[in-house]
């Protein structure tokens, strides 16, 4: 994964609001040509999408699952309504895994329950995600890591322990592992994103996958932590930030999907290597504007230079000042009018 760039994964999560279509729609948007218009250059898009899926069985205690919910959000009377209505089918999740691979985008469920492993009939996703409150749901993880399917975990609600426990259980299955920094709240705060966190992920699980998982307002996060060497970004994507839903106005709509992914791919490009060098497409910037030795009278033939006859100017296609050996003390055979390049043709 590192030798191809950061591995972009646009949640949708749940704000398809229930609609298969919906859901379509925004894996089209993430699979769209990224083009920076300044160079023309067309840039990666997203690498993968991301559905979750529930077993309301295992949701939450049947009191929580009857309790009012009436909000904005609200796609139902109880919560447990509401959550039935957001909840698709596993052929439906199916057929948004066949328009992604359509897109050329891999797919990554986030299961919330074993009894979700019910979809593998239909379809292998490309990466099973684990959400941040079920790092401690020792049983699910077992359960996912038995597929061995590639899996992603999120540290929003984990401390070293719990992050710990998780691995242990994992990796006595396999090590295609992937650790994401995140902080569990919607909107996060940028005081509490706490980015070097990526730093000691990667310092104490080197040999897994590190990335980070933003749920902050905006782009720059994801793309410093990119910066930081983030291997995997995450981001909630929607079609419209005032659409109902509670994850919609944290997302990224169409407008920031672009800029995020132009500026991740941008960055990429630009860490190089570990060297100091001049690059070639800035030769004729250092030509034009670098300084070199040049006469601050008129210097006529025969006489000979001296530190006093010189100065610097552009262009800087002549002799450095480090250069100034090559002049000092050489006969000028040929006049060399005031505030002129004195090259090395000049002199004797």
């Amino acid at each position: 994964m590192k030798n191809k760039g950061t591995y972009v994964i646009g949640e949708i999560g749940q704000n398809h609001n229930g609609s298969v279509d919906l859901a379509k729609l925004l894996v089209e948007i993430a699979a769209r040509p990224v083009v920076d218009n300044l160079f023309g250059t067309e840039l990666k898009p997203m690498d993968a999408v991301k559905l979750t899926k529930r077993d309301l069985n295992y949701e939450l205690s049947d009191s929580q699952m009857r309790r009012p919910y009436n909000t904005p959000n609200s796609f139902g009377a109880t919560y447990g309504e509401h959550r039935e209505f957001l909840e698709l089918n596993d052929e439906q999740h199916f057929e948004v895994y066949k328009h992604a691979k359509q897109h050329g985008l891999d797919f990554v469920e986030t299961l919330c329950a074993i009894s979700c492993l019910s979809m593998l009939k239909y379809f292998t996703p490309d990466r099973l995600k684990v959400a941040s409150r079920d790092l401690t749901n020792l049983p699910l993880l077992n359960a996912l890591a038995e597929t061995k399917i590639p899996i992603i975990i999120s540290t929003g609600m984990a401390g070293k322990k719990e992050l710990d426990e998780a691995l242990d259980v994992i990796s006595k299955h396999h090590q295609d592992i992937s650790i994401l920094h995140c902080v569990s709240e919607y909107p996060t705060q940028y005081q509490n994103v706490n980015l070097n966190t990526i730093k000691f992920l990667q310092k104490e699980y080197s040999q897994f996958k590190i990335g980070y998982s933003d749920h902050t307002i905006g782009i720059s996060t994801p793309i410093a932590a990119v910066a930081m060497g983030a291997e995997i970004i995450e981001k909630h994507i929607t079609l419209d930030r005032k659409l109902k839903g509670t994850d919609q106005a944290g997302s990224l709509a169409i407008d920031g999907m672009y800029r995020m992914m132009r500026d991740i791919r941008n960055l990429e490009k630009s860490f190089g290597v570990e060297d100091i060098h001049i690059e070639p497409n800035v030769e004729a910037a250092k030509n034009k504007l670098e300084r070199s030795i040049a006469s601050n009278k008129d210097l006529k033939k025969g006489d000979v230079i001296t530190e006093a006859d010189i100065h610097l100017l552009s262009p800087g296609d002549g002799l450095k000042w480090s250069e100034m050996d090559k002049l000092i003390g050489k006969e000028i055979i040929e006049d060399v009018p005031k505030n002129e390049i004195i090259y090395l043709s000049k002199v004797k």
